[in-house]
């Protein structure tokens, strides 16, 4: 049995959501989203002994259904990536697909419902009580709307695997992002739907895409009160970042009471990343991760 380090109490069961085939998300060469940087954490993962341990389980991703990827994104945008997919000469530009941010590719559709299948196994692991604690570290594409790819993300796993805990009975789910990015997709998905929380702690939008985030977009009529933004200024360090998160989020999870919580930890809030301005160190980051971490044990029962 694994026990966490320096307590008594056994480490939570955790799925590791990883197959190699999650790299053929692959926008091409000198694009930002390398499919590298996969396979990197993964093999860091595994020299570091975190996949051996006796509470983690590795398991590969299915690609997601077009009946699972139509309970966030419309009929007509799946069957655009696909048409996409098949024929990437023939861009939608309308629809996010073929653009500077989000090329097209052969095999695009395939390679983005194989993430998007990760995120929904991970939370069909916490369903049926297999896993306490689930990881997709290829995920977290926040940024794919209803109907619209956006800013490297084709579909929205994030919000899929919300929506998954929703379908499955769950009653109240927080969804905590702390990429440098505004969580503008899943924001908008659960805009109106009462039963979700969105916070989302990211660089302002006055400095960095997508350029919203800010305090005044809440929710929309059936659901106000349940988006939350924090716009931080650019060069933001370890100090306010964490000093915002722990004077926000805490409160607003225990006041919301959610059954699960679903978290997005893009690393690109780290003071090295090339297209952001934030300041924050991976000492930082694991503060935040550890806190989300503890308001599910808090409020989740560790879910």
């Amino acid at each position: 049995m694994t026990f966490l380090p320096g307590l008594s109490q056994p480490a939570p069961p955790t799925m590791v959501v990883w197959n190699s085939a999650m790299t053929a998300y692959n926008f091409g060469p000198g694009h930002p989203m390398a499919p590298e940087r996969l396979d990197l954490t993964a093999r860091l993962a595994r020299s570091l002994g975190l996949f051996d341990l006796e509470h983690v389980a590795v398991e590969a991703p299915e690609v997601a259904s077009d009946a699972e990827l139509e309970t966030v994104h419309s009929p007509e945008f799946v069957a655009a990536v696909r048409r996409v997919s098949d024929d990437p000469t023939s861009p939608d530009e309308a629809r996010g697909l073929g653009t500077d941010d989000d090329p097209a590719f052969a095999g695009m559709h395939e390679a983005a419902a194989r993430l998007a299948g990760g995120s929904l196994l991970a939370a069909s692991a916490i369903l049926d009580g297999s896993a306490l604690h689930a990881v997709n570290f290829g995920g977290g594409l926040h940024h794919a709307a209803r109907d619209r790819a956006s800013g490297f993300c084709i579909y929205n796993d994030s919000a899929l695997a919300v929506q998954r805990l929703l379908d499955g009975g769950i009653r109240r789910v927080a969804y905590i992002d702390v990429d440098a990015h505004h969580g503008d997709g899943t924001e908008s998905i659960f805009w109106d739907d009462p039963r979700v929380l969105t916070i989302s702690l990211h660089e302002s939008g006055l400095t960095l895409f997508p350029g919203t985030g800010f305090a005044n977009e809440i929710g929309g009529p059936q659901a106000e009160g349940t988006a939350v933004n924090v716009a931080l200024p650019s060069g933001t360090g370890d100090a306010g970042w964490l000093r915002a998160f722990h004077a926000v989020v805490p409160q607003l999870v225990g006041a919301f009471q959610p059954e699960a919580i679903v978290s997005q930890h893009g690393c690109d809030s780290h003071r090295i990343d090339p297209l952001a301005h934030l300041n924050i160190s991976v000492d930082g980051q694991r503060e935040a991760a550890t806190a989300v971490g503890n308001l599910a044990a808090r409020h989740c029962e560790g879910r």
